[in-house]
């Protein structure tokens, strides 16, 4: 569902009887869905590129009401995340004004959202698979319970959530993290170090950082297997505790592979981590800090030592990690 900011409050109030009639929720009960031949190649669409817009006071970011609830968007720099379900709306409103008063794209990295501003960029993350992505908010909706984020189709289809709602994390990039470079994560080479809050961001490159190499274990001794020996069996890996506070972990730099809204997913990435990278496997633990479950890897004493540490789990697990200090 979508409203546009830009109507007038008599034209505001007769279109919403319209919309809440069909409105854009992704291809649920036949009102919308893709197109018969979609472009190829939409799996290759870059993401959104982050930066800094004038943030409109009043127009699609003033307060307004819509089935009897109210809205208060943001207009200011303030950080926001929440984790709720999300949606896509396609053909039957492409082309269309959004609230922002630009042309819906389906095949743009867009989305929609009820409070953010706009316009404004945004983290989409589908929990279940892993896959991210980055939008420019540029809309309004969805409005069904317990929905987030209405993206658009090629956003949808690169977290491969066409088939219905699912899901998904969703981090605003404030245009304070635009600014520092802080919503960049490790690729095209180059590892982000990202300091203390108060601190500045480090571009460490990734050329000039070894991949840990563990060197191959000297040949044993045949041993004598007794005739009615056990056949060994596989053992489950050992809960991981979560670490303790910020203050008490001690000082040093700290590899983080994922931020989860729900302890399972940092659950599973912490278990896949140590099946795959066992040298690492006691340096996990997983943080909760502020609504979210962070797997992290330390600490290192050295900002050289994290990197390669962090070269390690990019190779290894094909994620991009970022690296904290903490003082």
């Amino acid at each position: 569902m979508r409203y546009s900011g830009r109507a007038t409050a008599a034209a505001a109030a007769c279109a919403v009887a319209a919309l809440l009639a069909g409105c854009a929720s992704g291809p649920r009960g036949g009102r919308d869905g893709p197109e018969a031949q979609p472009p190829p190649g939409l799996e290759r669409v870059p993401d959104a590129e982050p930066r800094i817009e004038p943030i409109r006071s009043g127009g699609p970011n003033k307060p307004y009401s819509l089935a009897g609830r109210s809205y208060v968007p943001i207009q200011d720099d303030r950080p926001f995340s929440e984790t709720g379900l999300a949606s896509w709306y396609g053909r039957k409103f492409h082309g269309q004004s959004t609230a922002s008063g630009e042309r819906y794209d389906m095949y743009a990295m867009t989305a929609a959202h009820p409070t953010l501003p706009l316009p404004s960029y945004a983290r989409v993350r589908n929990p279940a698979n892993g896959r991210e992505v980055i939008v420019r908010v540029n809309d309004r909706g969805p409005f069904h319970d317990g929905r987030v984020i209405d993206l658009s189709y090629t956003a949808a289809l690169k977290l491969d959530l066409l088939r219905g709602v699912a899901p998904v994390e969703v981090t605003r990039i404030t245009q304070q993290d635009i600014r520092t470079g802080a919503w960049r994560r490790v690729n095209e080479g180059t590892a982000l170090a990202l300091a203390a809050p108060s601190g500045p961001m480090v571009a460490v490159p990734l050329a000039a950082v070894q991949p840990v190499v563990q060197p191959a274990p000297a040949p044993a001794e045949p041993q004598p297997v007794a005739q009615d020996a056990e056949p060994l069996r596989a053992q489950p890996l050992p809960p991981l505790k979560p670490a303790p506070a910020p203050q008490a972990a001690g000082s040093g730099f700290w590899v983080q592979l994922g931020a989860f809204g729900r302890p399972e997913g940092a659950r599973r990435l912490q278990q896949q981590a140590a099946r795959e990278l066992q040298a690492l496997a006691p340096l996990l633990t997983v943080r909760d800090e502020a609504g979210l479950h962070r797997l992290q890897a330390g600490p290192f004493g050295s900002r050289e030592a994290a990197a390669r540490a962090a070269a390690q789990i990019r190779a290894g697990l094909q994620i991009t990690p970022v690296i904290i200090e903490r003082p």
